[in-house]
């Protein structure tokens, strides 16, 4: 089986990238982050056609997350994080997909520091933090944090960014501490892998990228991971996000 995560960086506009990625890449599973689109507005028509059912949360702004999957049927379980009653931004979806739970979740940029935005990045991953010890056997893509130094070009220049600052990734720490798998670096533990790179100063072709995206198993499925890897070269395809695709293959 194969999952993978994608911050399509706006499905209607991206459209034609995600379904040729679809048919190239053929993931079971996906996990979709910044959809841009309200909720009406979700192409699943057109998801439908490359052979996948769908369940979303649209925002006509930044956000928007979606789950996608071939050949099984999705049971929505929560559409917003347990405790974000009044938390209007559509973050955060969860399903039940082949007896597993997946989590689909795209974390507040954080930005600036510090400032009421970083705080609220802090409060969002306490929250997570919560629901991840009541859910153990899950999956929790696109975390839009940097881990290590290892995860980003010149780390250096994002000590004061909102997505390296110390408090971020201790709180990623955490999760792994509690035995979350980080299912990249289990199979590529040293090497430097980019999964975004911004749009300005060629940024992509120069490789000045960072790691953002992540797809965290739990010890229950630690055990079937069999590969794991980024798809760039769709990051350098005509109208493609800023991020690529990342994902990971277990066993049936």
């Amino acid at each position: 089986m194969k999952i993978a995560t994608y911050n399509v960086n706006g499905v209607n506009g991206r459209l034609p990238v995600l379904l040729r990625w679809l048919k190239e890449a053929k993931p079971d599973i996906v996990c979709l982050q910044e959809l841009k689109c309200p909720q009406e507005k979700f192409p699943i028509e057109e998801i439908k056609k490359a052979g996948y059912n769908a369940i979303w949360k649209g925002q006509k702004s930044w956000n928007g997350v979606a789950i996608l999957a071939k050949g099984y049927d999705i049971t929505e379980v929560q559409g917003i994080l347990p405790g974000d009653s009044e938390d209007l931004q559509s973050r955060y979806i969860e399903a039940i997909i082949n007896q597993m739970v997946i989590c689909c979740l795209y974390l507040p940029n954080g930005n600036p520091y510090p400032g009421p935005k970083f705080d609220y990045k802090l409060s969002w991953i306490k929250r997570f933090k919560r629901r991840t010890n009541q859910l153990i056997k899950m999956e929790l893509p696109d975390f839009n944090i940097i881990p290590t130094e290892n995860d980003v070009y010149k780390p250096e220049k994002w000590e004061d960014d909102a997505l390296f600052r110390p408090e971020v990734r201790k709180a990623y720490q955490e999760l792994q501490k509690k035995g979350w798998i980080d299912s990249l670096r289990t199979i590529y533990p040293d090497e430097t892998i980019y999964t975004f790179w911004d749009y300005l100063y060629k940024s992509y072709e120069r490789n000045a990228g960072m790691r953002l995206d992540h797809i965290l198993l739990s010890p229950y499925l630690a055990g079937s991971l069999v590969n794991a890897g980024v798809d760039k070269d769709v990051r350098g395809w005509e109208k493609s996000s800023d991020h690529a695709p990342t994902w990971i293959e277990l066993k049936k």
